[in-house]
């Protein structure tokens, strides 16, 4: 049997609200979930089951009680997000983990065909010809989601919320990753965009990509699953 790209073992988590007295929160306990390559785990349960918490928890953006989160477990190469460094964590982010966040952060004034291309100049000589070919090749990405060329120049802070969201999921999905995390990446599109969105996970999983998601939509949820979770399963005990 393959060794699964990502192990998730007795991972919880608690907020403690230092403004409420010190009340504390349990938002997941005991997680344990394993997701191989070309799989699309889909986290079901309704809002504030913990979904979004679950992947910033595999991001690394919060931080964990207890439990382990293993990338490429019983490999050489096998790391512990929980424990990593932030220069470790830095280099998986360019490299290994893509992030499809429901909202777009940017840097201001720089345009929306240099935000998608930015990841493929990520640890590289930023060379004429590479930014050329990374500015192009984002080109063909903003086109397939349906961003006007005339549009490419300009910051993304200038666009709409569906524009924004696909200049936030071509920069996430243009660089293949071994590890896709999408956090409701159709949640402000329309139809025809979602389907877009629908077929570039079906390629990235194609690829190999293990990806695990939440999806507002249940026909879309439907489209890309290849197994789901119930996210009860981690807050019964709780």
């Amino acid at each position: 049997m393959t060794l699964p790209l990502l192990h998730i073992e007795n991972l919880s988590k608690r907020f403690v609200l230092h403004q409420q007295h010190g009340a504390v929160i349990d938002v997941l306990r005991h997680v344990d979930l394993q997701v191989h390559r070309g799989e699309c785990v889909v986290l079901d349960g309704p809002s504030g089951m913990g979904k979004s918490t679950l992947l910033k928890l595999i991001y690394a953006n919060y931080r964990a009680h207890e439990g382990r989160v293993m990338l490429h477990p019983g490999t050489p190469d096998a790391i512990d997000l929980t424990r990593a460094s932030p220069r470790e964590l830095l280099a998986l982010r360019q490299q290994t983990i893509g992030y499809v966040s429901q909202f777009l952060r940017v840097i201001p004034r720089v345009p929306a065909v240099d935000v998608v291309a930015e990841p493929l100049l990520e640890g590289r000589t930023a060379e004429e010809v590479a930014v050329r070919a990374a500015r192009e090749e984002a080109g063909r990405w903003l086109e397939r989601l349906c961003i006007p060329a005339s549009l490419w120049a300009l910051p993304p802070a200038t666009f709409s919320g569906g524009e924004q969201q696909r200049v936030n999921i071509a920069r996430s999905l243009i660089k293949p990753r071994a590890l896709l995390l999408l956090d409701e990446p159709t949640a402000s599109l329309d139809a025809a965009n979602t389907q877009t969105v629908i077929e570039l996970i079906s390629e990235a999983r194609a690829r190999g990509a293990a990806i695990v998601g939440v999806f507002h939509d249940p026909a879309v949820a439907a489209a890309v699953a290849t197994r789901r979770v119930s996210m009860q399963t981690f807050r019964s005990a709780i």
